[in-house]
């Protein structure tokens, strides 16, 4: 029986060829449209006198964590940061802690949500309403305004309680 002579791994620091660069250029494309996924953050800030921090879009019903999209060449939790100073005029003072990834079929069959728990912030600027954001502010964990979406409300309990994530929205 013959052994294989084992084959070298790829120098990572040595440059990719031509072809290889277009053959992960092509597959990057591919992948986006065959498995194409949009992915959002929401961020779950969380004061020490028991109150979270919500918002009411503009656009969409309901009280919601804030949050939105990443950008491409984003990552998660810079995304989050951006999303907190936009929608809640607040930044972390430490970094945030992932509860679950969620995928949220209500949305579209390719939407996934990071959800991430902050509580140690400073608030830069009181959020006033504008274009996207009708209300926002901080509530008292028992007595969230009305219309608090029914997936923010499950993850509130999630967080609360310690239970364990849910793998849906």
């Amino acid at each position: 029986m013959q052994s294989e002579t084992p084959q070298p791994a790829a120098d990572p620091d040595r440059p990719r060829t031509l072809a290889q660069r277009l053959l992960t250029r092509l597959l990057h494309v591919y992948f986006r449209f065959a498995r194409g996924v949009t992915f959002g953050v929401r961020g779950v800030v969380l004061n020490d006198r028991g109150e979270v921090f919500l918002i009411r879009h503009t656009y969409v019903p309901g009280w919601h964590f804030p949050g939105g999209g990443v950008e491409v060449g984003e990552t998660a939790e810079l995304s989050l940061e951006r999303e907190l100073s936009e929608e809640a005029g607040i930044a972390p003072t430490e970094r945030p802690v992932l509860h679950g990834l969620f995928f949220n079929r209500r949305i579209s069959r390719r939407d996934h949500v990071a959800v991430y728990v902050l509580r140690r912030f400073r608030v830069e600027r009181v959020k006033k309403p504008d274009r996207e954001i009708a209300e926002a502010g901080f509530f008292p964990l028992d007595r969230l305004p009305n219309g608090t979406t029914p997936a923010t409300r499950r993850r509130l309990a999630e967080i609360i309680s310690g239970q364990p994530p849910a793998i849906e929205w």
